[in-house]
C-alpha cells in the first residue's frame, strides 16, 4: 500500500509575523542578523529574505558575497504564496540598494496587503547619514513619491528626514514640521531615530491615532556613548516595531523601551571590549547582541520621553 504523502502545514502565529527583507553578514551583526533576533525575542515569529548575503558588514578592509535581485525576490514570494504562506502581520525592510529591487519591494507591500490588509508596514529608509548618502541618488524619489506613501510607520535618521521631505533639521520644531510633512505624505507614525540639535542627540516621534487628530508628539533625550557602532539603527527599528506592537496605541512607552533596551546594549558592548583589552573609540564595534538578551526582552526604562504641547 503506498504511503499518503506528508504535508507540511504552518500554524498561524498568535503573537504576529514578520517578513524581514534586509541584508544579512554571514559574521557580525548589521541588518537581518540585527533584526531577528531581537524580534523573535519579543515573541514574534519572523521570516528573513536577505537582500544582500555578505561575508561580513562593509565597513571592513574587505568583504565578499552576493546580491539578490528583484527577480529573485519576487520569486520567494511566489513560492509562499503557492503554499498559501503569505499571511503577515508585518513587514519590515531596511537597506534597499537598488531602484528595481525597491519597486519588487512595492509590489511586494501590494501582494502582502491582498492577503492581509491590516498588514502593517514598518520602513527605514536607508538612505545615508551625517551628510553621506549610502545609496544611488534615484532612490530618494522612489521612496518619496512611492515608499513614504503606503508605509504604515518611518523610521528615518535625521540626514534621512532631511532627504525626504526637502527640510532641513536644525531645532526641535523643524523635526516637528518634518514629521507633520511625513504624516501627510501618509504613515501615522513617525520616528526620527537620531537627531543632533543643539548639542543634544534625540529621538523625535510622532503619531497620529486617526486621520482627523492632529499628531501627538514627544521626545527623547539620548545619552551620547563616546563609541560608533554598527546595527544599531537595523536594531533600533526592530525595537520599535516590537515594542509598538505590544503598545500600539502608546508610541512614547514603545520608544522609552526600545530606547532604554538600546542603550543597555551599547553599555554593556563597550564594557566588553574595554574589558577585552580594546579601546573603543578606536574603531567600530560588534553589538554583543547575543549577551544582551536579558535587555532585549525585558528593559528597564532609564529613557523617558517627553511629550511637546
Amino acid at each position: 500500500m503506498a504511503r499518503p504523502p506528508i504535508l507540511s502545514v504552518a500554524l498561524p502565529s498568535d503573537t504576529g509575523r514578520v517578513l524581514s527583507i534586509q541584508s544579512h553578514t554571514v559574521q557580525g551583526y548589521v541588518g537581518n542578523k540585527s533584526a531577528v533576533f531581537p524580534l523573535q525575542l519579543l515573541g514574534f515569529d519572523v521570516d528573513p529574505i536577505n537582500s544582500v548575503q555578505f561575508s561580513n558588514h562593509t565597513g571592513y578592509p574587505k568583504f565578499r558575497g552576493q546580491v539578490l535581485n528583484g527577480n529573485q525576490l519576487w520569486d520567494l514570494i511566489e513560492g509562499l504564496e503557492e503554499n498559501e504562506l503569505l499571511h503577515y502581520t508585518h513587514l519590515l525592510t531596511g537597506y534597499i540598494g537598488s531602484v528595481s529591487f525597491l519597486n519588487t519591494v512595492l509590489q511586494v507591500v501590494d501582494k502582502l496587503r491582498s492577503v492581509n490588509p491590516d498588514l502593517i508596514y514598518v520602513c527605514d529608509p536607508v538612505l545615508g547619514d551625517e551628510g553621506k548618502l549610502y545609496v544611488p541618488q534615484d532612490l530618494v524619489s522612489v521612496y518619496q513619491e512611492k515608499v513614504v506613501p503606503v508605509a504604515s510607520m518611518l523610521t528615518p535618521n535625521q540626514f534621512e528626514v532631511e532627504l525626504l521631505t526637502g527640510l532641513r533639521i536644525t531645532s526641535e520644531q523643524d523635526g516637528l514640521k518634518a514629521c507633520n510633512t511625513l504624516h501627510s505624505a501618509g504613515p501615522r507614525k513617525v520616528i526620527i531615530t537620531s537627531a543632533l540639535i543643539e548639542d543634544k542627540l534625540l529621538l523625535i516621534g510622532s503619531y497620529k491615532r486617526t486621520e482627523e487628530q492632529p499628531p501627538e508628539q514627544f521626545k527623547i533625550e539620548i545619552p551620547k556613548i563616546p563609541a560608533y557602532f554598527t546595527g544599531t539603527g537595523d536594531l533600533t527599528t526592530a525595537l520599535l516595531l516590537g515594542w509598538s506592537n505590544k503598545y500600539p496605541d502608546n508610541l512614547e512607552k514603545a520608544a522609552e523601551l526600545a530606547v532604554s533596551s538600546l542603550q543597555a546594549l551599547l553599555r554593556r558592548t563597550v564594557e566588553d571590549y574595554k574589558r577585552a583589552g580594546f579601546d573603543p573609540s578606536s574603531s567600530s564595534l560588534e553589538i554583543r547582541l547575543i549577551q544582551s538578551q536579558d535587555e532585549i526582552r525585558n528593559p528597564q526604562v532609564t529613557c523617558n520621553a517627553v511629550k511637546y504641547k
